[in-house]
């Protein structure tokens, strides 16, 4: 069974997801996580802001992860692109709408009101950024193009959530990944990668 402050970051994320940083309180927390309430200060003696933070940094390392996952299981890099797209529609199905990403979300909310969350989303960021510079240059794609193939992922991306959230539909992120694929398929072909013959 997951401790009890795994317990608390997990119900933090999901919460987060769904209803922002602010739109979730410490009682609702700790009731998700069917923990005491004391136990937030025990393990997060900074109240919400650290525990805010440590969610951000972990649940980041997550994505990266299944980032990773996605792209190892595919044939190729733009296999992988529109197999990620595909999955992040399908997490918005799904979900009701209700699931998307809780970096973006909170970024949004505290970017200018809370420097501590700022920096943990930023680095966050950051950290895919680098991740999928490293996993395109690896396929040949020089690294200035790879960084801006994956910033300009991570925006399409954070972008279509907002819109499929509102619009209730997944047609954003559908049309993000395309464009995604795309950029994806053209820096392999000017690189001269195999990958760029992908289908």
């Amino acid at each position: 069974m997951a401790s009890t402050k795994d317990r608390i970051m997990g119900a933090s994320a999901e919460l987060f997801r769904r209803n922002g940083y602010t739109g979730t309180g410490l009682k609702q927390i700790v009731a998700a996580a069917e923990a005491p309430f004391g136990s937030i200060y025990h393990f997060f003696p900074g109240g919400k802001e650290q525990l805010g933070e440590e969610v951000i940094r972990r649940s980041g390392g997550t994505y990266v992860e299944m980032f990773d996952a996605v792209m190892d299981a595919a044939p190729d890099p733009v296999a992988g692109v529109r197999d990620f797209f595909a999955g992040a529609a399908r997490l918005l199905v799904e979900t009701g709408y209700a699931d998307a990403c809780p970096i973006a979300t909170v970024a949004l909310e505290v970017a200018s009101t809370s420097e501590p969350l700022r920096r943990a989303t930023a680095d966050v960021f950051s950290a895919w950024i680098a991740a999928g510079t490293e996993r395109f240059a690896a396929a040949g794609v020089p690294d200035d193009v790879a960084r801006e193939l994956t910033i300009s992922m991570v925006a399409g991306l954070e972008g279509a959530f907002v819109l499929s959230r509102a619009l209730r539909t997944t047609e954003p992120v559908e049309v993000a990944g395309a464009a995604a694929v795309a950029a994806t398929r053209e820096a392999l072909r000017r690189a001269g990668s195999a990958g760029g013959s992908a289908a």
